[in-house]
């Protein structure tokens, strides 16, 4: 019985209504921006899957980095304990943060790389014996699907049942370059009647919603307003962190820095399970007392594990590499001749790019995440050797660093092509 198969048994897969799609396919083998399937099958891996191998499936250079490391150490408790990959990794990856970063706490993914950051911002404000009990965040953002994850996004099509189950979170549009004085009207008058811990935010690009992109200059006025009335800006980078946006981090794009920073998916090359969430001094030092009850107390069994920390190591080598900075910049060109080809199709609406994330949305009134529509797209992509996840008419390429100009030039004839079936 092939893989196929044997799954339906006993598996309950993420993102699935399993009675309308009863079978997942089984892929045996990754190599760099290549997945194949149990039957032979090859697809251009168009989304890195799910935005996490940037430097290509079973890259060599990290395989050789964590086998070597699991010769020597592969888990040990980090509470209590530390050992050289996670300092390591740690001081690496403080030179390339926004330099108010100083503080690094491991978890193990993106949901619970911002649940760590919700809960600095609260318990910072509850340590300091000032009462913040609410949020801020953008209309339409993603951050994960733990409580308090869910609690700051703006999804319905993901939370929506859970709504009475949430905390209380305010939400401001994002800004598009017209609307920043209306937003920040808005925001004055919420930091006047509520008391505000912190700001979430995906700075320039809201991943689940489409790929949808704002204005860095607003974005960076409504910080500026949130720095000065105390509000902790937390910026979560999981989708967008490690080069996606041109830059190795999309606040290097923003003057004003956040307080604290959310990573996953990229930071461990899509090796290992792992995410992290940085802070500056201030806030660590918020928790450093006499008092036990000041500590964060938050922990994951595999946090800090030797394993992905040695990949995420070896995934910074990658990243700031010539070759990787030189192939960022080939994709982000190739997307830029695309989008202007593009663009004059009857049936596109319009494209989007930041760095080497590129959108596409086609003209529909079918714009839900599941949708027929999504699914006769996703089902064309892969019928012919592309794999590709619309979210409701937007289509979204976000490939491996290490794709080649063919592969690439395979997914825009492809997403060309998908347009004469809408």
């Amino acid at each position: 019985m092939n893989i196929s198969n044997r799954d339906q048994k006993h598996i309950w897969h993420p993102l699935v209504q399993h009675k309308l799609q009863p079978k997942m396919l089984g892929i045996v083998k990754a190599k760099e921006a290549i997945l194949t399937d149990e039957n032979g099958r090859e697809y251009i891996d168009g989304i890195a899957s799910w935005y996490t191998a940037m430097y290509g499936h079973c890259n060599e250079y990290i395989i050789k980095k964590v086998y070597e490391q699991m010769q020597v150490l592969d888990q040990v408790v980090f509470s209590g304990f530390t050992h050289d990959p996670a300092v390591r990794f740690a001081e690496e990856l403080i030179k390339i943060l926004p330099e108010n970063q100083q503080k690094v706490f491991f978890n193990d993914n993106g949901s619970t790389a911002t649940e760590v950051g919700i809960k600095m911002a609260l318990q910072y404000f509850h340590n300091r014996e000032k009462k913040r009990d609410s949020l801020l965040a953008f209309e339409n953002g993603f951050h994960g699907d733990t409580l308090g994850a869910m609690s700051v996004s703006g999804l319905s099509v993901y939370h929506g049942i859970f709504q009475k189950h949430l905390s209380k979170v305010h939400r401001i549009p994002t800004p598009n370059g017209k609307n920043t004085a209306e937003i920040l009207e808005q925001l004055e008058n919420l930091i006047k009647n509520h008391q505000i811990a912190g700001f979430i935010y995906e700075p320039l690009v809201q991943g689940a919603a489409g790929m949808l992109m704002h204005d860095p200059d607003g974005l960076n006025e409504i910080l500026k307003m949130c720095k000065a009335n105390d509000i902790l800006c937390i910026a979560d980078e999981v989708m967008t962190g490690f080069g996606k946006t041109g830059k190795p981090f999309a606040s290097d794009q923003i003057k004003t820095k956040p307080d604290i920073i959310c990573l996953s998916k990229a930071i461990s090359a899509g090796m290992l399970p792992m995410g992290l969430t940085s802070c500056t001094q201030e806030i660590y030092d918020a928790f450093y007392a006499d008092e036990m009850a000041k500590a964060m107390f938050h922990a994951h069994t595999y946090s800090g594990n030797p394993l992905a920390c040695a990949a995420a190591i070896a995934g910074l080598e990658l990243l700031l590499s010539e070759e990787m900075q030189e192939n960022i910049q080939r994709i982000i060109r190739t997307h830029q001749d695309f989008g202007k080809k593009i663009i004059s199709h009857p049936k596109v609406n319009s494209v989007r790019q930041c760095g080497v994330i590129f959108a596409l949305e086609i003209k529909s009134n079918l714009r839900e995440h599941y949708s027929n529509l999504r699914d006769k797209l996703y089902d064309f992509y892969m019928e012919n050797g592309v794999y590709l996840r619309p979210l409701g008419n937007t289509v979204y390429i976000l490939p491996p660093y290490v794709i080649t100009d063919k592969q690439l030039d395979k997914i825009y004839d492809t997403i060309e092509k998908s347009l004469e079936i809408v």
